[in-house]
């Protein structure tokens, strides 16, 4: 049995959720123990010293990263394809994934840093959210030049370009920024959307009850760290969170990846 280590919230982890579901593989959830607190531990930790989700095991293999996941999904079942027929086409599905998960991801984790995580409130927060909003549009302005008049990302067919750009979007909707109503790109969301494979993955992350787990309280306390590297670190400093990022170094409640022992 292949066994996904996950959180329902990781965009990461959904993309690998739907490419399994669309071929009709099955497999088991684990969530983590330690994630985000510094104490992951046994066969997570050890498939990914980063210490972040996803991680697929099937059998002897063990890999992390998202997207090195979706191509062993693809060499190991490849019926049906997700991927399109010719390389110019797969490139290009394959920038749009790099843009999503380098770009896209950090302004909705940003805003998860303000309205769950409580790093910043009153007029700092609006700036952060405002810069958001802008930016998100920016994106969803780009997004429907790479639709164009198709029906699908991926080309003639549901694919690899499209459970890398839904899982984004859905949270960004979930977050207040809608694709303008009417427009190509609101008409595809709600294409994907009836898709049984998506609409459970899309489901279990609205599900998720952020409300119950006292996030907030534990990042005061310094018992959950939120990794700041890379894009998202990027973002939060050029959206004029530098006090945030500061704040959060000073007690010691962000963390960044850690050297692999």
């Amino acid at each position: 049995m292949v066994t996904v280590y996950e959180h329902p919230l990781s965009p990461y982890a959904q993309k690998v959720k739907i490419a399994l579901r669309e071929k009709g593989v099955d497999f088991d959830l684990a969530l983590p123990g330690g994630l985000g607190a510094g104490g992951a531990a046994g066969d997570f930790a050890r498939a990914n010293p980063r210490a972040e989700v996803p991680v697929l095991i099937d059998g002897d293999a063990e890999i992390f990263d998202s997207t090195i996941i979706l191509e062993y999904i693809e060499d190991r079942w490849p019926t049906p394809p997700l991927l399109p027929p010719t390389p110019a086409a797969r490139a290009r599905v394959r920038m749009i994934e790099d843009v999503m998960d380098t770009h896209f991801e950090a302004i909705n984790w940003g805003l998860g840093e303000i309205d769950w995580f409580k790093r910043a409130t009153g007029p700092l927060a609006e700036t952060l959210r405002a810069n958001a909003a802008r930016q998100t549009q920016g994106y969803f302005t780009w997004l429907t030049g790479r639709l164009g008049d198709a029906q699908w990302f991926n080309g003639e067919a549901f694919g690899w370009g499209d459970l890398s750009v839904v899982p984004y979007v859905a949270a960004s909707i979930s977050m207040g920024n809608r694709p303008a109503e009417g427009s190509t790109l609101s008409a595809w969301f709600d294409r994907v959307m009836a898709r049984p494979a998506v609409a459970q993955t899309v489901g279990e992350a609205l599900a998720f009850n952020k409300a119950a787990s006292n996030v907030a309280e534990a990042v005061e306390q310094g018992l959950f760290k939120r990794e700041y590297r890379d894009h998202r670190l990027e973002w939060m400093i050029k959206s004029g969170g530098l006090e945030v990022v500061l704040k959060g170094l000073e007690a010691d409640n962000i963390r960044f990846t850690e050297t692999f022992a």
